[in-house]
Formats: C-alpha cells, structure tokens, sequence
C-alpha cells in the first residue's frame, strides 16, 4: 500500500506541476507558479484528489539538497569579485532592512522574535530561478545590470547558506544543556571542520573519482557518480559533522564546480535534480490554503509591500547612490522583487524547528506567487519609464549623474577581442580535429573546442586552446563553448552519435553559424544537409576526389582542370552545399 501511495503522488503532482507548469509559461510566468499551484491542486485544502502530503515533503528533502549542489556548482566567485563594489554592500544592507521589516510586521501581528526574524529572512532572499529568467528572456543577462544582479543574488545565497546552519544553534535550545555562546561555538566549529574537509579532501579525492568513471565513457555512471557525490557528501554532513544536508550539498557542488566536470555535471547530473525540485514546490504548494488567506490578509499585504517596494527601494537607492547609470538601477531593483525556493527552505527549516506556523508558511507561499506573476510585468515597465524619463532632458540628466562607473563584464574580454568570423567551435580532437585547430590558429582563427576525454581538454588547456569538458549534445555545453558568438562550428568527427541534433541545437543558438559537418559515408550526407549543416564532406566521397586529383595530376593536367574537375564531383557527389 506504501509504495502505491508513493506512486500515486509522484504521478498526481508531477502531471498537476505538468500541466500547471505548461500554462504558466504559455502565459510567460516561471513554471515555478504552475508547480506552487499545482501543489495547492492536489494538497489538502482543496477538494478532488489528495496526494501524501508526508511522502511529497520527504522527496521534497531531495529536491532541497539537488538545489543547493546546484547553487555550489554554478557559484562563481569571479561574477562576485567583478561586481563586488556595489553586490557586497546591497545584499547586506537589502538583506537587513528586508530582514528587519518582516521581523517588525510579525511582531505586530502578535508572532514571536524567533518567528518574525525567519519570516524576515524568507522575505529577504530573491529566487534565483526567476531572477535569471527573466534577465534571459529580457536580453539583460550578460549587461552590466544583470553582473550585478547575478553577483548580488550570490551574496544572498551565501546568506541563506549561513543562516541554514545558525538556525537550528539558535533555535534548538529545548535539545541542549549549555548556554547560547556554546552552541553556536560547536557548530562553528563543526561548520570549520567540515569546509576544512571539504577544501583539503574534496579536490583530492573527487576530480579523480570522476576521472575513472569518465574513462568509462559511461553516462549513466558519470551521472550516478555526481548524485551519489551531492547525496553522500550531504547525509555525511548531517551523520558525521551535525550541520545542515543543505551546507554539504552546497560545498559538494563547490568542488565539482572548481573541476574540469563542472559543466558536464550541469548538463548530465541535474535534470534529476529539476524533477526533485518540481516536487519540492508541489510540496510547498500543498501547505498553502486558500481559504485561510482572508483571515491573514493583512499579513500578505504587508510581506507583498515589502518584497514589491521595500527590497527593491532599498536596492535603487543604494545603486544610484554609487553613481550607476539610472537604467541599471531600475534593472537591478526591480530584477531582485520577488521571492522563490530559498524563502521555501527556509520555511521548512522554521516548520522543523517549531517556530514558524502554518499562517506564516501560508504567507510565503501566496506572497512568492504573487511576485513571481508580478515580477515580469514590473520588468516590462523599464523601458516604457525610461524612454518616458530621455523625453525630458532635465529629468534624465539628473538621475544620470556622470559615473565614471565601468561597464563590469559587459562582455568578456575575448567577445570584445575577436570577432565571431574569427571564432570556430570544433567537436572532437581526434587526429582530424587536432589537424583543424592547428590549421584554424595558423590562420588567425581562435578555436573552442569540445571534448569528452578530460585528458585531451586539460592538454589543451595547457596549450592556450580554449577548451571545454562537455557532450555536444547539450545546449549548456554548446553555449559555454561560444556557439552564439562563434562564425562557424565544425564536426570534425566521422560517424559521431547524435550528429544531427547537435547542428540543429547550434542553429537554434546562433541562427547565422556557418556549420561544417563529416560524414563517414555519402548516405550521412542528406540528413546531416536536413538537419542544417552549411557543408558536409564524407570519407567517401574526399578518398573519391583524392584519387582522380592524383590521376589527373599524373596525366600532366592543369591546376584550372584539376580545380574545375573537383568542383563538378563534389556538385555530383552532393557533398558541398
């Protein structure tokens, strides 16, 4: 009965977070909307079909420990530094003025310190998710305002990491005999002791586990190893250290992260965590209740008031205040409205520890939905506002103080240096690639190239080729090897797996690319041309024009009937499009 009720609300939720899902983003809201109601569909405050509410939250652990790996994985310390004038000191003073807000309502709503300051701390921290999406699908990823974002979200995240260890020492006092300053000095020192093994252990032992199973060649153990690598270093930490699964997850993503497997683990590993993630958000939407919204509706109005105007107020200020243009300003503010997954964590943690009620949880959630629907509207309003603002000069040049501030990572150094003409993504470094990247840099052309053996890509590394540890296949990896700005892509090896989705992927990045393909046969060839290869050259038919070269060169033949001759066989051979 245990495992069909098991089955039963992993098909209930995950077909409601399907469906809802689906007509969220049709509508051009995050998923996460869809799955938060989807959660409330089948939780039990509706009526129709109840999933297990107790099953869901123990897959949901999962989701919360594949989502903190995520966030160590993808924290990069280079985006803060780059951006930390201004992110260090947002995300602190964003963070306690959020923090102090949410405490000062609770109270007035009659909670206790310990409950309004958790509450405080769920209000004070952006999702990720969305604030990323909605840079991306706005162009405004890769512009100074969203570097800053991005490095001002990092500074929140290691906030909420900090704060998923100090709450159960603060709070978990009914458990221990000793005074405050002795709890949180174990815990401390369990953190210290951890991150000290962690940091000396994990990039000795880790890379070189995944160097063996990538020998392998094996996905599915590659993607077996990066889960039990998250899930073991987590329960470890909880079993061994006593600190948070999430903080081992975190510094377990943090090593892969800093290793060559970094992206192939973001592509290979963690779609599973996506499908444990939507479950962790069904769960959330499960506690919320509909009904008993009206009863604290004042409570919602004002967590609503604070993530809609006080958060980003707080930011605009400060942003201007440091002389960045008015826009970015805006950009950041209105980027970092909203609250998502980490509010949730922490909510769970102040459920665990007694502190936080049912009526708060039920706040965060309907307050998160309402952000999240409302955070890409409020982003459209930018460019209305500031074209509104240039059409009278006094105004704009008033909120446009001269800065002197640079344009931090508006694009790379190498975007900035080499022009996409001069820029070629080569797959495979067998004997063929390794002759076309040497070719490509007598030229003058800078190659990428992508690699499945880890020897190879650290070689090249080595070389000064820019290389990148990753399957072909997936998007992540074509765009970390530059496919959206890169002049041609070419598939240097014959017979590849999968050729064809890997062009029409590259296409779908970069429209414009000329794409280069090999075939080991002539029958390769229509479908690789189908699928949106620019040329295609095969085994055959090159050994083919080989040999009447040879013949005609051998018959005293000159280069104008040597060169017209080749150019009518590969029109014959349908090898060149």
């Amino acid at each position: 009965m245990h495992s069909y009720t098991l089955i039963l609300t992993l098909t209930g939720g995950l077909s409601a977070a399907l469906v809802f899902g689906y007509f969220t983003q049709r509508l051009g809201l995050s998923p996460i909307v869809g799955y938060l109601l989807a959660g409330t569909l089948v939780g039990p405050h509706t009526p129709g079909f109840v999933a297990d509410a107790a099953l869901a939250e123990q897959l949901a652990e999962i989701g919360v420990i594949l989502l903190m790996f995520g966030v160590g994985l993808q924290f990069h310390i280079e985006e803060l530094l780059a951006v930390r004038r201004v992110a260090v000191p947002g995300a602190i003073s964003q963070s306690l003025v959020a923090t102090a807000l949410g405490t000062a309502l609770a109270v007035f709503m009659g909670w206790t310190w310990s409950a309004g300051l958790i509450f405080g701390m769920a209000l004070a921290v952006a999702s990720t998710v969305v604030l990323v999406r909605v840079l991306a699908d706005n162009n405004d990823l890769h512009t100074q305002a969203g570097h800053i974002a991005v490095g001002w979200l990092v500074v929140e995240d290691l906030f909420t990491v900090i704060a998923l260890v100090l709450l159960p020492a603060l709070f978990s006092q009914t458990s221990q005999d000793g005074p405050l300053w002795w709890a949180l000095s174990l815990t401390a020192l369990k953190v210290t002791a951890l991150v000290a093994f962690t940091a000396i252990a994990g990039p000795r032992v880790i890379p070189k586990l995944l160097d063996y199973v990538a020998n392998t060649q094996s996905r599915e153990l590659f993607t077996l190893t990066v889960l039990v690598i998250a899930l073991g270093i987590a329960v470890g930490s909880s079993l061994i250290f006593n600190v948070s699964m999430a903080l081992g997850a975190f510094l377990a993503g943090m090593v892969v992260g800093r290793s060559e497997y970094s992206l192939r683990a973001a592509s290979d590993a963690l779609p599973m965590r996506d499908a444990f993630a939507v479950l962790f958000f069904v769960s959330v939407g499960m506690l919320l209740d509909p009904g008993a919204l009206w009863s604290s509706a004042g409570l919602v109005a004002g967590a609503l008031a604070i993530v809609l105007i006080g958060k980003p107020l707080v930011a605009i200020v400060l942003v201007w205040a440091m002389r960045y243009p008015f826009r970015t300003t805006l950009t950041v503010g209105v980027a970092l409205a909203q609250i998502g997954e980490f509010s949730f964590i922490l909510a769970t943690i102040g459920r665990e520890l007694g502190i936080l009620t049912p009526v708060a949880t039920n706040a965060l959630v309907a307050t998160s939905i309402a952000s999240i629907v409302l955070n890409p509207i409020a982003y459209r309003t930018i460019r209305p506002l500031e074209r509104w603002l240039r059409a009278r000069p006094a105004l704009w040049a008033a909120l446009n103080r001269d800065s002197g501030v640079s344009s931090d990572l508006k694009s790379s150094p190498a975007d900035r240096s080499v022009d996409p003409a001069h820029r070629a993504v080569v797959i495979g470094f067998g004997p063929t690639g390794r002759t076309i990247v040497r070719l490509l840099r007598d030229n003058g052309i800078a190659p990428t190239v992508i690699e499945l053996n880890v020897d190879a890509v650290r070689a090249l590394r080595d070389d000064g080729v820019d290389a990148v540890y990753g399957d072909a296949t997936r998007p992540e990896t074509l765009e970390a090897a530059g496919v959206p700005r890169a002049g041609s892509i070419i598939l240097g090896s014959a017979g590849m797996a999968n050729s064809t989705e890997v062009i029409k992927t590259a296409r779908g990045l970069n429209p414009t690319i000329r794409v280069l393909a090999r075939g080991a046969y002539l029958r390769d060839v229509p479908a690789l041309k189908s699928a949106g290869a620019t040329s295609v050259y095969s085994g055959e038919g090159e050994v083919a024009l080989a040999f009447i070269e040879d013949i005609l060169d051998n018959l005293g033949a000159t280069a104008e009937q040597i060169d017209r001759e080749r150019a009518r066989a590969h029109a014959e051979l349908s090898v060149e499009g």
